[in-house]
Parts: structure tokens; sequence; C-alpha cells
């Protein structure tokens, strides 16, 4: 299957292993992340609320996913997950939230590339080195010799994680669940 629009059914839904436990309450670390718009981008200082979803990797089209992909749980689905935020961006924006960022291990160029085929509203956020990773000591895991980050969405206020969704299964309701934890604190 290389429309990575679409989800398998047979999907394994991932495990809480505990690795989000501590995010919650935490203050972001001041780490500069390259976004696919242009700027650089300190999480740490941007004031209001922000959603952050980390996503393992966005496929390319003609370029095969690694070995695997498909049986690691929770690896698959960052594609409909950012069009899942794209298409929820003006309602996350009327229930507060001043800021969207997808972020994943890969470089910025691959990340623009996927920034513009899916036409998202928002930047993407390239942590290749594994600084914000190591820093907040998000959950990731191993394939094929490389570490990806494992699929975890923040809600931030002010600099500080007021909410965490660990594990995020099924990736394309996401959004929604975002939406529906916002719409109760209003």
């Amino acid at each position: 299957m290389d429309d990575f629009a679409l989800l398998p059914d047979d999907l394994t839904p991932p495990a809480d292993d505990g690795a989000a436990e501590h995010l919650a309450g935490m203050a972001l670390a001041s780490v500069a992340l390259e976004a696919t718009d242009g700027r650089t981008i300190d999480l740490s200082a941007i004031g209001g609320r922000l959603v952050l979803y980390v996503y393992p990797m966005t496929g390319k089209p003609g370029i095969d996913l690694p070995q695997g992909w498909n049986e690691m749980p929770g690896a698959r689905g960052c594609t409909p997950q950012s069009c899942a935020f794209r298409d929820h961006f003006a309602e996350l924006r009327s229930l507060g939230v001043d800021a969207v960022f997808g972020l994943s291990g890969q470089s910025s160029d691959d990340q623009r590339e996927a920034a513009e085929r899916l036409h998202l509203p928002f930047a993407l956020l390239s942590d290749e080195e594994g600084t914000f990773r190591r820093a907040l000591r998000l959950p990731a895991f191993e394939l094929g010799g490389r570490v990806y980050l494992k699929r975890t969405t923040l809600i931030i206020d002010e600099g500080r994680i007021a909410k965490v969704f660990y594990p995020v299964f099924p990736p394309d309701r996401n959004a929604a669940d975002v939406i529906a934890y916002l719409s109760v604190g209003r």
C-alpha cells in the first residue's frame, strides 16, 4: 500500500508503555527548531496555547516506507494525522489555539515537501538532531537502525505542557480528540 493518506485496516494499536507519563506539567526546554516556513521556532518562547503533534515520519510518494513500518505499532498514519489537523485547523483556532505545529525527526527539506504537498496551513518543525526529543525525553522507537519519535500530541499553555495524548490511535482521529478535549474546557 503506497497511498499514505489511507490507513491499512489491520494496523496494530500502540500500547501505553508509560513513556509519556512524565510530560504533563513539564515546562518546555528552550530548543531552536527549523520550521518549514523558514523560521526558527523555540516553542518555549511562544505564549498562548499551542498544539504540538509529534509523529514518526511522513511518507514521500515514490519512496518506500522503511521495512517493517506497517508492522510497528503506531508508526503508520502520519499523513492522515497531518491532514486531520489541516482540516480542523480553523476549528482549533476558534477554540483558543494560537498555533499548531507538527514535529518529527525528518529533515526540513522532507517536511517542506510534505507541508506543500498536503497544503498545511501551519509549519512542521524538524528535530533532525533529536535535541528536542532528548530534552523532553519524548517517547521514541528504533527501526532499521534509526530512531523515530512515537506519536504524541501535546497541548501547551504558556510554555508548559497542559495535556498529553499518548498513545495516539488511530492517528486520523487525533485532531478530533484534541477538539473534544478543548471543547469541554470552554
